[in-house]
């Protein structure tokens, strides 16, 4: 017999992403309009619960606000077992289960990325009832087709590429535009092919740079001197993916803690060096093409305004499913988009999971096919 519903909570995490207020509006008003329940809004992420500072939502703070980026909520990458609580690291985990209880949750909707996931299923194991909903622009969040945030950004980012054509064209010049993308090249792909890059550097394909200098020179040999490159933020050459790859098969293979905790701080190391990637990436062209090479970092600007009409769809669709499988007793899942429709898949298989761009992926071909440079 399913147990009756009165009382749900909601929590947005992670970094922030264009639809998260839609999603909010979503779970709210199905929640109190469709089943009378009522819902209280955790503050920051996982932190509000863990403090306890939260809001109780209503039709005041959830209307108005389809259109409006960022969350009414606020969010924080804080870990249920890792928090900074007034300058020291503590494990508030027995914490945020008190509160749960104490509010007498009969669920928790936490909506987040890849992060979030892995943090919910923490606590789900724990006994607590958790939904969750993917969010993040950079849309590599495993089983589901797209994430909330993801569109927009996608919309951001190409414009951007559209804007640049003019001054590289007009300058003659290498424009080089980083993208939002740590791991996954969703987003740098995407608003690349869209674009019309002549270069599109991935993290899933180490680049050659002799190969993209090769690339940017013939362009000019047949009067064509100027190149756009979308570059990802975690797009790594030949050399860097190599180090990358020896200090994670490092890790893996540590047994002490001393040999871990190398392994993590050399990975830390590779991080830092790999952080100014996109300005070398600039210099290391110029010298092998002759043309002068400029770099746009994109940045947050990808993640903020008011979200594109398929997110607050997305969000719309996504955040009623929720709460109707919370109403027919769903617990330790992720609400997923799978074509034209949600499904929900267990939280066990998304929590650690990587959505990458598969190499055989349409959009590589349709790139290749159009004689974009890869870099490989």
């Amino acid at each position: 017999m399913k147990k009756q519903i009165k009382r749900i909570g909601i929590l947005t995490a992670g970094g922030d992403s264009p639809g998260l207020n839609a999603a909010i509006r979503a779970v709210g008003k199905a929640a109190i309009g469709k089943y009378g329940w009522e819902i209280f809004g955790f503050r920051d992420g996982f932190l509000g619960l863990a403090q306890d500072t939260f809001e109780q939502l209503g039709k005041d703070n959830l209307s108005g606000i389809l259109t409006v980026g960022g969350t009414v909520l606020g969010t924080g990458r804080d870990k249920p077992h890792r928090m900074m609580i007034e300058g020291k690291e503590r494990d508030m985990t027995k914490a945020i289960v008190r509160n749960y209880k104490a509010h007498r949750l009969d669920a928790l909707v936490c909506i987040g990325g890849g992060g979030t996931h892995k943090n919910s299923m923490r606590l789900a194991e724990l006994g607590l009832r958790i939904v969750t909903l993917p969010k993040t622009i950079d849309n590599d969040v495993a089983l589901t087709d797209a994430t909330i945030g993801y569109n927009t950004a996608l919309g951001i980012a190409t414009e951007a590429i559209d804007r640049l054509h003019s001054t590289a064209h007009s300058h003659h010049r290498i424009i080089i535009a980083e993208i939002m993308g740590h791991r996954a090249g969703w987003l740098t792909l995407g608003a690349g092919l869209a674009g019309g890059a002549d270069v599109i550097l991935i993290p899933e394909i180490p680049y050659d740079l002799e190969k993209i200098a090769a690339a940017i020179r013939k362009r000019s040999k047949v009067g064509t001197n100027f190149s756009i490159v979308a570059v990802a933020e975690g797009a790594k050459s030949l050399e860097d993916a190599a180090s990358f790859v020896a200090a994670e098969r490092r890790r893996a293979a540590a047994r002490t803690l001393e040999e871990k905790e190398y392994a993590k701080l050399r990975l830390a190391e590779l991080e830092s060096e790999h952080a100014g990637n996109t300005l070398r990436l600039a210099k290391q062209l110029e010298g092998l093409t002759g043309l002068e090479a400029r770099v746009t970092i994109l940045g947050y600007v990808q993640r903020g305004g008011t979200p594109s009409f398929a997110d607050r769809l997305l969000a719309t669709s996504l955040g009623t499913a929720c709460v109707d499988l919370i109403a027919n007793g769903a617990e330790g899942i992720m609400v997923a988009a799978r074509g034209n429709s949600v499904q929900p898949v267990p939280l066990a298989s998304v929590a650690g999971k990587l959505k990458l761009v598969p190499l055989d992926h349409p959009w590589i071909q349709s790139a290749r096919s159009v004689s974009t440079c890869l870099g490989d």
